[in-house]
């Protein structure tokens, strides 16, 4: 029996990779590498190269590794880019995903987790945003993933299918033991885009928007270590195959921070003072989001150990400057 990893070169991903492979799990990636790296991918794991979209191929996977469970993180994620790409974001995302379930139900998969996001709450009334609150997604990003769990939620009422929705709020960091993290040269996750500024790998940073309501002008985030949401990914799998329910839960850790701090944060760990400057907001971009995370922990007994924006900044910049490292012997 094996579990199938789509999106397992990436960078949420490839997290979860390790840590099904610490515990001796038997991993199946399969990831088209548009924005994987197949170096992410530890030669434990078997990989794929292909699209979760092709049929044929996801169900001779399913069947060659006798695959009991699929963790869902392929995905595009960028909510400028839905914006202007809402048509490639809904056939991405959305009709993909559809095709993946489809295969999954046909191959006989029992159990999967999806990677959502916090971005299917849009503008919350609430803060911190629990999971029962009214779903009002503003960008097509965020319309994309919910579609996605409307399909699953239907699929396992229809099907002998159990899962769990993990909506994210703002991942970063990299694995404290240097083996992944986030590679895409241009990311545009904060706390990766000060990271690069502080080694000198970009001019500066942009702040998109300083007029928000919020106390320093700028969006605030929750913020959590991409070890914590693959640990947690590890504890909704564990939950299912003891034949828990099924269950759509926040992945974070309930408390926010502004841009401004967060670049603060990066300056101070780094001991370099970057230049910054102020731009129009960008489009699909809410003022806050912070998750309520009581319910993960209640569910899943989930403990996050990284819960500290210091030691994120940390660990991204280690993996940054290995990177550099790394692309300079290349």
């Amino acid at each position: 029996m094996a579990i199938l990893v789509s999106g397992g070169a990436g960078y949420i991903g490839s997290h979860m990779v390790l840590e099904l492979l610490d515990r001796g799990e038997k991993v199946v990636v399969l990831d088209d590498l548009s924005t994987g790296f197949w170096r992410a991918v530890p030669p434990e794991a078997v990989f794929v190269q292909g699209d979760i979209g092709d049929q044929e191929l996801v169900g001779r996977v399913i069947a060659e590794h006798a695959v009991s469970e699929i963790a869902h993180f392929a995905a595009r994620i960028v909510v400028p880019e839905s914006v202007q790409d809402p048509l490639g974001y809904y056939h991405n995302n959305t009709v993909k995903t559809r095709a993946l379930l489809e295969s999954a139900v046909r191959g006989g998969v029992k159990r999967i987790i999806f990677s959502s996001t916090a971005a299917v709450y849009g503008e919350p009334a609430l803060s911190p945003v629990p999971e029962e609150i009214a779903l009002h997604p503003i960008n097509p990003y965020g319309r994309s993933k919910l579609m996605s769990e409307w399909m699953l939620q239907d699929a396992a009422k229809a099907h002998s299918l159990s899962y769990v929705v993990l909506r994210y709020f703002n991942v970063a960091g990299a694995d404290p033991k240097g083996r992944s993290g986030q590679s895409s040269a241009n990311a545009t996750h904060l706390i990766k885009v000060a990271s690069q500024a502080a080694l000198g790998q970009r001019d500066g940073l942009t702040i998109f928007g300083s007029d928000y309501a919020t106390p320093d002008g700028t969006c605030i985030r929750d913020y959590i270590h991409v070890t914590d949401l693959a640990r947690a990914h590890l504890a909704a799998l564990d939950h299912l195959r003891e034949g828990g329910t099924s269950l759509t839960l926040n992945c974070g850790y309930g408390r926010g921070y502004s841009v401004r701090e967060v670049v603060e944060v990066v300056k101070q760990v780094s001991g370099v003072d970057f230049p910054v400057t102020i731009a129009e907001r960008r489009a699909g971009d809410p003022a806050s989001l912070v998750a309520r995370a009581d319910r993960i922990r209640a569910e899943l007994g989930w403990t996050p150990a990284h819960d500290d924006l210091a030691q994120i900044v940390r660990d991204a910049l280690a993996w940054e400057e290995a990177l550099k490292t790394r692309n300079a012997t290349l």
